[in-house]
This record gives structure tokens, sequence and C-alpha cells, in this order.
């Protein structure tokens, strides 16, 4: 005779949401760190979402009445005298740019360097937690090898990286007409262990990218409101296509499949993403 044990199905699903919830609370902790690049910190007000730490403020009629924006290059002055390698930033800089510019062309025309523009956009990196490279092998190569019978695991949850980053939109008139602060650290279920010092930071990128596109796009707080599915230029550009609007491509094509393909491999940055145009 044999005997069988099954979970109802309702303790399941909270067995597994426990789980995932433990998984996604096990992160780097990143500070909101305030720099020095922003035209003003003032009125700025608590926001963020469940991995996500931020302070923003956005003037709704204005940034909804732009039509046409230009994206400043990111800088990382704050950190560039630290021990990264400059060609490690320049990659995690110029994908926090692709980001903006893929997310942004979802409403505005991105135009280049030498047309005027109703908004422009500028980033500065204030914080990088870095990750810590003999962690990160171990749990590539362990992920690896649970692949292999399918079995999905958790990275370890001791030196994951994150990423701090400031941002504002200023008009014509030359006024702040959104900013914000935010930050985020890298999670044991989500974030993809690389084998590079700022494999997390350029991991988390694409997600103030999209959390700062998005509150201008919308006008409004990135992190309240449903979301809404990609569309299709988004799509297009982040599987390794041309983006919308030509001045996109000063910041290079997205690795798509062949950077998903190094992100599971657990390969640094540079393996699979060119960087900017200009230094392919």
């Amino acid at each position: 005779m044999t005997f069988s044990f099954r979970l109802p199905k309702n303790h399941l699903r909270a067995a597994v949401s426990a789980v995932l919830l433990s998984s996604l609370s096990s992160c780097a902790s990143v500070a909101l760190h305030q720099g020095t690049s922003l035209g003003s910190y003032a009125g700025m007000t608590p926001s963020g979402g469940t991995l996500t730490k931020a302070k923003l403020r956005v003037d709704s009629g204005p940034v909804l009445a732009a039509q046409t924006v230009r994206i400043v290059p990111t800088s990382a002055d704050a950190v560039s005298g630290g021990s990264f390698d400059v060609k490690d930033l320049a990659l995690l800089t110029n994908a926090v740019d692709r980001a903006l510019c893929t997310g942004l062309s979802d409403r505005f025309k991105v135009v280049t360097a030498s047309q005027p523009a109703d908004l422009v956009v500028h980033a500065t990196v204030t914080d990088i937690v870095p990750t810590n490279r003999t962690v990160a092998a171990t749990s590539a190569v362990a992920s690896l090898g649970a692949a292999v019978v399918f079995v999905p695991i958790p990275r370890l949850p001791i030196g994951l990286g994150g990423l701090s980053i400031e941002a504002e939109a200023v008009g014509q008139d030359g006024s702040q007409k959104a900013a914000m602060l935010w930050s985020r650290g890298a999670n044991m279920l989500t974030t993809k262990a690389r084998v590079s010092k700022v494999g997390d930071a350029y991991s988390l990128s694409s997600a103030f990218g999209a959390d700062f596109s998005r509150m201008l796009v919308k006008g409004q707080d990135p992190f309240k409101g449903t979301l809404s599915m990609p569309s299709m230029q988004k799509l297009k550009a982040s599987l390794g296509g041309d983006p919308k609007y030509d001045a996109c491509k000063a910041f290079g094509s997205a690795p798509g499949i062949k950077g998903a393909v190094a992100g599971q491999l657990g390969l640094p940055p540079g393996w699979s993403d060119k960087g900017a145009a200009a230094s392919q």
C-alpha cells in the first residue's frame, strides 16, 4: 500500500509566496544617496516600491505638455575616484542612458544634442555597492548546475551589489520640472549574478531607466497605479533591434538575447554589451 500527501492549493500558494517574499527581502541595502547634481532638492516626497527606495517631485502640467526630450549622458563623478574600472563605469552609465532613451520614446520624440527640446534629462550615479565577484561566481556556477535539472535556486545572500542614482528633467526656461532620487539593491531571486564589481549595478540600471522615464511619460509618481504591458518599440529595442529614434542610436544597441545568455552564465557586462556607438 502506498500513501501520498498533497498540500491543499491554498496552502501551496501560501508556501510559494513565502519563499518568494523571503528571497526578495534578502537584498542588498542601498541608501538613498543625495548628491549635488540636481538644480533643486526641494519639494521631493518619499515614494518607491517593494524593492526600490525613492524620493521624487514632478510638475505634471509642463511635463505632460512637453513633446520633445534630450538626454545628457549620465555621469558617475561621485564614484569615478573609487576602485571601479573606467570601462565598467562607462558601460553602466551608457546602460542608464539607453534605458532612459527607450523608455522616454514611448511618448516623447527624443532629439540629438544639437537640437532644442522641451525637456532636458540628466542622471548621475551617486553610489555603487560593489558586487562580490567571488560570491557571484559561486552563485552563477550553482545556478548553472541547478538549471541542468530545471531547479532554479536563489543566489547566495551575501556579496550583493546595488545602485543609487539621481536625475532631473529641466524645461526650456531652465527650471526643474521633475526630479528623482532612486536606489535599489540586488536580490537573491530576480537579479542574476554577474562576475563583475558593477554586475548588479549594471543589471539594475534598466529598472531606474524604466521608473524615471515612466514618471515623465505619465507625468506622475511611477510607483503608483498599475503597470502596463511594454510597447512594441520597447520590446524591439530590448531585443537588440534599432531604437525608435536615431538619437537613441548614440547609446548603442541592447545586448538582447546574447545579453540574456551572458547574464545567465554570470559573465561580466562587457562580454555582451558593446557600449555607446562612438566606442564601437
